[in-house]
């Protein structure tokens, strides 16, 4: 049975409450380290590139809790609040995201004032992966100039750290990164999700863990409208998709995104949740 783990975008917040939810179901006996392909946007691609390394999602959670409290504060230092909120009046204009509109987005990412891509590239040098892991890995991202799609593996031969810091560059709060000498920048403006990459395995089963969709609004609307066509081809080819989405005690915690106050909340009521599906999703998952 081949298994696919899609892990959608959604900020410092999204990757403590996928860690929460990759954690509780890890107990449940529903591993994602086990899955033959993950595919990671955004804050999805720094977890996937943590549990593809073999990191136990319980362990990660654990250091988490141990790290000392973040207060709430500037979670994209460098960004200018006005070109910031351009960016997001453009993005969530869309009524669909297609390439030409992502371009447009990618302009204004251009333009944008935030820190320098040589420090935002820094802050995932520190990681210290050893290159690709081993399991598959798809992380996701969108050239600025063009809006096209970029699903970037090991095959791709761009070091993990600068595939992932061009999948979680939000245009607006962070610089788009160079790859292959194109400037990128986060693959969720394509899509929250992009899991319609799991195809690439014929997948008999998909689980997708996105935090952002449930809104109804904004980036929520077209994030959830996204998911809902790349469910409906996966269940079309015969794949079993599961999704796992926040409660209401978590987006009482994702006003703010990248508040990094939210994080730890975020990933406990995560962790909740999940320990209330994991026996109903154990026998699926096989």
């Amino acid at each position: 049975m081949k298994r696919a783990v899609v892990l959608g975008g959604g900020g410092n917040v999204g990757i403590a409450w996928e860690l929460g939810v990759l954690a509780a179901l890890a107990e449940g006996g529903i591993d994602a380290r086990e899955a033959d392909l993950v595919v990671g946007t955004s804050a999805g691609s720094v977890v996937g590139a943590q549990i593809g390394h073999g990191r136990d999602p319980r362990a990660l959670l654990a250091e988490r809790r141990a790290a000392p409290a973040q207060p709430s504060g500037e979670a994209a230092p460098g960004a200018v609040p006005q070109d910031a909120a351009g960016v997001f009046a453009l993005w969530v204009s869309a009524t669909e995201m297609t390439q030409a509109h992502a371009a447009q987005v990618g302009a204004l990412a251009l333009q944008a004032r935030t820190m320098p891509e040589e420090q935002w590239l820094a802050g995932f040098a520190v990681n210290g992966w050893p290159g690709w892991p081993a399991q598959t890995l798809v992380v996701t991202a969108v050239e600025c100039e063009s809006g096209a799609f970029r699903a970037i593996d090991r095959a791709s031969g761009v070091p993990i750290e600068r595939a992932v810091a061009a999948s979680c560059a939000v245009p607006g709060l962070f610089p788009p990164v160079t790859v292959d000498g194109v400037r990128c920048m986060d693959g969720g403006v394509r899509s929250g999700t992009s899991a319609d990459l799991a195809q690439r395995i014929e997948p008999d089963v998909v689980l997708v863990v996105a935090p952002i969709g449930w809104a109804g609004r904004g980036i929520h609307r077209l994030a959830a409208q996204q998911l809902a066509q790349e469910m409906a081809a996966l269940e079309s080819v015969g794949a079993k998709v599961r999704l796992i989405e926040p409660d209401d005690g978590a987006r009482a915690h994702m006003g703010n995104l990248m508040d990094p106050a939210e994080a730890l909340p975020a990933a406990d009521t995560g962790y909740a949740h999940a320990r209330r599906l994991a026996a109903g999703l154990r026998a699926w998952w096989g």
